[in-house]
C-alpha cells in the first residue's frame, strides 16, 4: 500500500475514487459539503431522499457524480458528530478500507482525516488512519494454496488534509504510521504462523533476518548449553518436556550514543499444551499465540529501526515449547532460578513467569533504564479486562504512567491493577522459597507478584497481553497488540 498526503478541494481530485463523510442525520460533513456545492446539490438531494441516515457503518458508493473528476465518490457514515471520539473513527476507518477494497476502487482520496475528532490533532488523525486501514486490509494467506485474492485491490490511499500547514505534520504522521503498521503486520505474520513451522529456532532465524533488514540491530542467540551455564534453571525446565531446544534471543537496537538500553522482554512459548498439567482440548490449537509477547517485540524493533530512532532499544524473547513428556516437569517439581531463587512449580501450565524470571534477571547485564515485559501470561486477565485492555502492573509509577499514557494516544489500551505487598502472601512455598503460582484468587496480579520477585534491581513493568494478542471465533487471528502502545512509549520518550 503506497500513503500520501496531500491538501485540496474534493472536486478537483482525479482518482478512482473520492471518500467524504455525512453524519447523522443526514448531514453533510464539509468537504462533502464542498463537493455538494460543486455538484449543484447532486449529494444533498440524494440523502434527502433517504438513501443514507449517516449512521456509522453505512456507506453508499456513488459514479459520474455531475461537476467532479474522480470516477466514483463514497459516502461514508460516521454516526452524530459529538459523538465522533477515538474508538467511531476507527471504526469509519476501518469500514472504508473494506468497502474501497472491496468495490474496485484500486486508490482513493480520503478527507476523513478532516472530521472533527475530539481533542485529536491532524498528527494523530493520520497516523491513526493509515494504522487502521493496514490494519483493516490484513490477510494472513501464506500457508493457503488457494488465495482468496481481490480481483481490483486497493492500492494507494491519499489522505487530505485541511490546509498547506497541515502537510508536514500529515508527512510525518504517515511515516510514523508505515512504520508501526509493518511492525504490527510482523508480529501479526510471526502470531498466525502454526506451532509446527514457527518454533524457537524459526523464531531465532527471524530475528537474524530482522538484523539483515536493519543495520542497526544486531542479534545473539543464546543455546541451551549457555543457559545451563549462566544457571537459568527455570527457562530450562520447561523445554526438558519438548523435542525442540528452547532458544534465548537477544536484539538490540542502537540509536542513541550514550543513553542507558530500554529493555522489552517478551514471552516466546511457540505452542503451549500446559505440560502434565495438560490443558483441555478445545481452543487449544490457540496456544500458538502463546508466544505473541516476543512477537510483539519483534514488531516494535522493527518499528523503532524503520523509523530510525535516538534511542537505544534491547528485545529479549525467551522462547520453548511446553508440552508433556517423561522429562517434562511435573508438579511438586523444585527449580532454581537464574537469581538463585527457588521455585516449587505447582502446576505446570504457569511456564510463562519461569521463562520470564530468567530473561528478566538475565536483563539486569544491560543496566536498563527500564524493563517492560509483554506475556500472554494469564486466563485471570480475559476475565478480568476481556479483550479491550492489556493488564499493566509495574514497580514504578511514572513508567506505568507513561505506559497508560501512550495506550490511550495509540488506541491500544492498558489497564493497571495492583501490585499490593499483601498478595506476595499467596505465592508462600514450604518447599522452596515461592510456588509459581497462587491459587484461582486475583491470578493476575499473584503472577505479576512472582515477576516482581526478579525486579528489584529495576524499574518494570508488566504487560499481561492474553486477552489482547488475538481474536477469537469467526475473526479468529493475532492483532499485532501491543506494538501500537510500546512503539509510541517510545516515540514519546525521544518526542517529549
Amino acid at each position: 500500500m503506497e500513503f500520501l498526503i496531500k491538501s485540496g478541494t474534493p472536486e478537483k481530485q482525479r482518482t478512482a475514487c473520492v471518500v467524504v463523510g455525512v453524519f447523522e442525520p443526514r448531514r453533510l460533513t464539509g468537504p462533502a459539503d464542498d463537493l455538494d456545492k460543486a455538484a449543484d446539490g447532486y449529494l444533498s438531494n440524494l440523502i434527502r431522499r433517504g438513501d443514507l441516515e449517516g449512521k456509522l457503518g453505512q456507506w453508499i458508493l456513488l459514479h459520474n457524480v455531475p461537476n467532479t473528476l474522480s470516477d466514483r465518490v463514497l459516502l461514508v457514515g460516521c454516526g452524530r458528530e459529538r459523538e465522533l471520539g477515538d474508538e467511531q473513527y476507527r471504526r469509519i476507518l476501518a469500514q472504508t478500507a473494506r468497502t474501497l477494497n472491496e468495490t474496485g476502487s484500486m486508490e482513493a482520496v480520503s478527507y476523513l482525516p478532516e472530521l472533527n475528532v475530539k481533542g485529536r490533532d491532524t498528527h494523530w488523525k493520520v497516523r491513526q488512519a493509515l494504522e487502521t486501514t493496514q490494519d483493516a486490509l490484513y490477510r494472513f494467506d501464506q500457508l493457503k494454496s488457494k488465495k482468496d485474492s481481490t480481483r481490483r485491490p486497493l492500492r494507494k490511499m491519499v489522505f487530505c488534509v485541511p490546509s498547506r500547514r497541515d502537510l508536514g505534520p500529515g508527512e510525518l504522521a504517515v511515516q510514523e504510521g508505515q512504520a508501526i503498521a509493518r511492525g504490527v503486520s510482523l508480529a501479526k505474520d510471526l502470531a498466525n504462523m502454526p506451532g509446527n513451522i514457527c518454533t524457537p529456532t524459526y523464531l531465532a532465524d527471524q530475528a537474524v533476518e530482522l538484523a539483515t533488514r536493519f543495520p542497526k540491530i544486531t542479534t545473539s542467540i543464546m543455546e541451551e548449553a549457555e543457559m545451563k551455564k549462566l544457571g537459568m534453571g527455570a527457562l530450562l525446565s520447561v523445554s526438558k518436556g519438548s523435542r525442540e531446544p528452547a532458544k534465548l534471543i537477544t536484539m538490540s537496537y542502537k540509536g542513541g550514543k550514550k543513553s542507558k538500553p530500554i529493555v522489552l522482554v517478551g514471552k516466546g512459548l511457540t505452542f503451549d499444551a500446559g505440560g502434565i498439567s495438560l490443558k483441555s482440548a478445545p481452543d487449544m490449537d490457540e496456544m500458538k499465540y502463546d508466544m505473541c509477547g516476543a512477537a510483539s517485540v519483534f514488531g516494535t524493533l522493527s518499528a523503532v529501526a524503520e523509523m530510525n530512532l535516538p534511542i537505544n532499544v534491547i528485545g529479549i524473547t525467551p522462547c520453548s515449547e511446553n508440552l508433556p513428556d517423561g522429562a517434562a516437569n511435573k508438579p511438586g517439581d523444585v527449580v532454581t532460578t537464574m537469581s538463585g531463587q527457588t521455585v516449587e512449580i505447582l502446576n505446570t501450565d504457569a511456564e510463562g513467569r519461569l521463562i520470564l524470571c530468567d530473561s528478566l534477571t538475565y536483563a539486569e547485564r544491560f543496566e536498563p533504564d527500564v524493563v517492560i515485559d509483554i506475556a500472554t501470561l494469564t486466563g485471570a486477565c480475559v476475565v478480568a479486562l476481556g479483550s479491550h485492555a492489556s493488564g499493566l502492573l509495574g514497580n514504578h509509577s511514572p513508567l506505568v504512567h507513561d505506559i497508560l499514557n501512550a495506550g490511550k494516544h495509540s488506541g491500544d489500551r492498558a489497564w493497571e491493577m495492583p501490585l499490593w505487598e499483601e498478595y506476595q502472601e499467596q505465592l508462600r512455598s514450604n518447599f522452596a522459597d515461592m510456588a509459581n503460582v497462587g491459587g484461582r484468587e486475583a491470578g493476575t496480579i499473584t503472577a505479576a507478584c512472582f515477576l516482581a520477585r526478579y525486579t528489584k534491581k529495576f524499574h518494570w513493568a508488566h504487560l499481561d497481553i492474553a486477552g489482547t494478542a488475538w481474536r477469537r471465533g469467526k475473526e479468529k487471528g493475532a492483532t499485532g497488540r501491543p506494538v501500537p502502545l510500546l512503539t509510541q512509549y517510545i516515540l514519546a520518550r525521544v518526542q517529549p
